[in-house]
């Protein structure tokens, strides 16, 4: 089966390097996805470009699909299923929630020049980051992609109330499983509230599992 990967914020689709092979090894066909603004030199990106472009990736399996999110890309593999949700088979949210119809995608941290630039590790110390050593921390940081204004700030539009009969997995790296139903429970997570068929793992990592624990998270998305 396809299983497209779709990295979070500052990220490209060599985010999953570590977690393609293992995929493979198992069976399966990895799809990193490398969307628009993210290193190709556009800053003029929107996110309804960067949808586009993952719904072209669902289109062209030849299957169904699982799709993944990461992060506020949880958003993006949301859309996915609330736009072909007889395609999707599944979606996968690691570390992250959708956010409901009518909200920003992710206007998080402060945008200048028409992007918005990684704003350094102090706000995401403690769980976040516990398992990146300083090396890893410099590498992320250099190697991070400015987020286009218009994918940042853009607006979620969700029109299919289908996507609440895809099955989902959320994979809790630096919360836990418990944290998460508590969230769902008490109405903080309105999309997942509604579906119809919900599973939490855990996975002992902080953030970005691709990275700390490559492995781990191929053997759970299989």
């Amino acid at each position: 089966m396809d299983i497209l990967l779709i990295a979070g914020l500052w990220l490209d689709g060599s985010a999953w390097d570590g977690v393609v092979p293992r995929l493979r090894s198992l069976g399966h066909r990895p799809v990193p996805l490398t969307l628009p603004g993210q290193g190709d030199g556009s800053t003029s990106a929107t996110l309804d470009e960067q949808v586009a472009a993952v719904l072209a990736a669902v289109d062209a399996a030849s299957g169904e699909v699982v799709v993944v999110g990461h992060s506020a890309a949880c958003s993006l593999a949301w859309l996915a299923a609330d736009a072909r949700p007889d395609k999707v088979a599944k979606v996968v949210l690691i570390g992250g929630f959708p956010v409901g119809d009518g909200k920003s995608y992710a206007d998080f941290f402060e945008l200048r020049d028409g992007v918005m630039p990684f704003p350094g590790w102090e706000p995401f110390d403690g769980p976040d980051s516990a398992d990146l050593g300083e090396e890893a921390k410099r590498a992320f940081a250099a190697a991070a992609i400015p987020v286009p204004e218009g994918v940042a700030t853009g607006v979620v539009r969700l029109t299919d109330e289908r996507r609440f009969q895809v099955p989902v997995v959320v994979v809790c790296p630096e919360f836990t499983p418990a944290q998460a139903r508590e969230w769902i429970d008490a109405g903080d997570v309105p999309e997942l509230a509604r579906a119809e068929r919900l599973d939490l793992v855990d996975i002992d990592s902080g953030h970005w599992p691709m990275h700390t624990r490559p492995d781990e998270l191929a053997r759970l998305l299989v």
